[in-house]
């Protein structure tokens, strides 16, 4: 096997595991003159990159192979699954969290959601972000910055670039404020007979009543996040690298990335673009949702050291998403659940350390 051919199999079985993605508008002005249909006419009949690309990819297939024929962690999943369940009441603050934080952060920073956006809509943005992270009025500021949002793609396309947006609203408008929040609070109040604001409150039975309505969906948060986090894979890896390798091009020189693992440029572009593609397909199927949810936020944390002038808040959203479904797995109308049939019932299981009630 030639140097460079183990060079590229190295690379590629590093971003097979989460190397570095971007939103490559964020941190290069300028882009390569580079012709997509040349690109991919040079780089696919380079046999030092279909080479190392096909073999990381056999690679990938045999070792899932492998692991569906001999299951040997089964155990450890359940008692893993055990203990992320334990986590579900915070799902509905860890959302709100990664869309209030970010859109309080655009508010104050002049932007519109996305950096590459400068358009100042500060009050709306902040108002917005607060009532998400005090829980107030959940639902409906959900559906209000929902909306905003998907004004703002008709206006200026550029939005898409934060397309987990659509994602996270959805999921939070489905979920609801959860606990700690300010409509807990409210409600618990409203409801308590002979408070003075029991006697003014004009939502509280509104909002019960809204309530009762979207529980019998809630079952459906994780196909909504897989599907929002799995999207907005599949549309950088193409409208960030493949479908613009000038931009992603430029990424690469700007870092000197192929000096950080001894690959060609075309090596880096097409491999990663691949790489957040196929990550984004495995999301949206659903197949090992926990393992593809902790590959990107390995993902996402490779990149806030790789890339220092990549904006923190444009992942946050993106963190929490993924954090999300390590949590609650793939849900409904996941691939995972014909693939992975793990051991759960708790007379199978050995009795497990909790760290703390």
């Amino acid at each position: 096997m030639s140097r460079h051919l183990a060079a590229g199999i190295a690379f590629f079985t590093l971003i097979a595991v989460g190397t570095v993605t971007a939103h490559e508008e964020y941190v290069v002005d300028e882009e390569r003159d580079v012709d997509v249909a040349t690109f991919f006419g040079d780089t696919l009949t380079d046999p030092f990159v279909v080479g190392p690309l096909l073999t990381g990819a056999l690679v990938v297939v045999a070792v899932v192979a492998g692991y569906l024929r001999l299951r040997p962690f089964q155990r450890d999943l359940a008692a893993f699954q055990t203990a992320m369940g334990e986590y579900t009441d915070y799902v509905p603050w860890l959302l709100r969290i990664s869309l209030g934080i970010p859109l309080i952060g655009a508010g104050f920073a002049g932007y519109f959601i996305s950096p590459a956006l400068e358009v100042d809509l500060r009050i709306l943005q902040v108002a917005l972000g607060f009532c998400l992270l005090f829980g107030l009025a959940t639902r409906v500021v959900a559906l209000v910055a929902l909306a905003a949002y998907l004004v703002g793609v008709v206006i200026w396309p550029t939005l898409l670039l934060q397309l987990e947006f659509v994602g996270g609203l959805l999921a939070v408008a489905l979920i609801g404020s959860g606990r700690p929040s300010a409509d807990h609070v409210l409600q618990r109040v409203a409801g308590t007979r002979g408070t003075v604001y029991g006697r003014v409150d004009p939502v509280s039975n509104r909002a019960r009543t809204l309530q009762e309505r979207v529980d019998g969906y809630r079952r459906y948060l994780p196909t909504v996040v897989r599907l929002g986090l799995g999207s907005t894979f599949v549309y950088l890896g193409l409208t960030q690298k493949l479908l613009q390798p000038g931009l992603a091009l430029a990424v690469v020189d700007r870092y000197d990335l192929a000096a950080t693992v001894p690959a060609s440029p075309e090596l880096w572009v097409l491999g990663a673009g691949l790489a957040e593609v196929a990550l984004g397909l495995a999301l949206i199927a659903g197949l090992f949702t926990r393992a593809s949810a902790g590959t990107a936020i390995v993902v996402f944390t490779l990149t806030l050291f790789a890339l220092p002038d990549d904006p923190v808040l444009a992942h946050v959203t993106l963190f929490g998403m993924a954090s999300v479904l390590l949590i609650t797995g793939g849900g409904p109308y996941a691939v995972d659940g014909h693939l992975e049939r793990v051991a759960t019932d708790a007379d199978e299981l050995e009795a497990i350390p909790t760290g703390g009630d």
